[in-house]
């Protein structure tokens, strides 16, 4: 485990531990997380070329439309096995 990936698990594993929304308290939460920032400048996934690639969405053109269709043709095959 490289430098960069132990960071980003300890920084990970401080926000499972004491996020306010499973019962932490919101000023330690906050409080860490700047100590945490201070000392990694930035949170330890911003410069990784993880997120370099750009966002591609991928549209299908049938949509929710196109999803109904096809569970009703398949309701409506006969059985294969008879």
């Amino acid at each position: 485990m490289t430098e960069e990936e132990a960071a980003r698990a300890a920084y990970r594993a401080f926000v499972r531990e004491h996020h306010p929304d499973v019962g932490g308290d919101p000023d330690e939460f906050i409080a860490g997380l700047e100590k945490l920032r201070r000392q990694q400048d930035g949170p330890p996934w911003e410069d990784s070329p993880r997120f370099d690639a750009p966002v591609t969405f991928v549209v299908n053109p049938k949509g929710v439309v196109g999803r109904v269709r096809r569970w009703r043709d398949r309701r409506r095959r006969p059985p294969r096995v008879q």
